[in-house]
């Protein structure tokens, strides 16, 4: 499996919230940074963190760009709100080792009405 099948696979798990589905995809050790939070590490911590934002809000990956480069996978995305963000899925042996995203967490809060830390 490539870096992008694994990732168009993780868009599927990501579209349906199906966090145990996405926890499989990552490496036991696996980290994951989105860039407005702290990294969070380890398979079962990335799961719980699934669950924790998959409660918060609806949410929804439409991929705009998608390569692949070496063992890596890149997307831009958006959502149905327009909100939009990139994914950088460092992927070995069919399992994401490393992720790091980027998108604004403050229109991410106000577009969907959560409260603003």
């Amino acid at each position: 499996m490539t870096p992008k099948d694994t990732l168009k696979l993780w868009i599927d798990n990501f579209n349906e919230a199906d966090a145990k589905g996405l926890s499989a995809l990552y490496h036991e050790d696996a980290i994951n940074h989105q860039v407005v939070t702290e990294p969070v590490v380890g398979k079962q911590a990335i799961y719980e963190r699934f669950v924790e934002e998959f409660e918060l809000a609806k949410m929804v990956c439409i991929p705009e760009n998608i390569f692949e480069d070496g063992h890596w996978a890149i997307m831009e995305w958006k959502d149905p709100k327009g909100f939009r963000g990139c994914g950088f899925f460092n992927i070995i042996d069919g399992k994401i080792k490393f992720q790091r995203g980027y998108m604004d967490k403050l229109s991410f809060l106000k577009m969907n009405n959560l409260p603003i830390e």
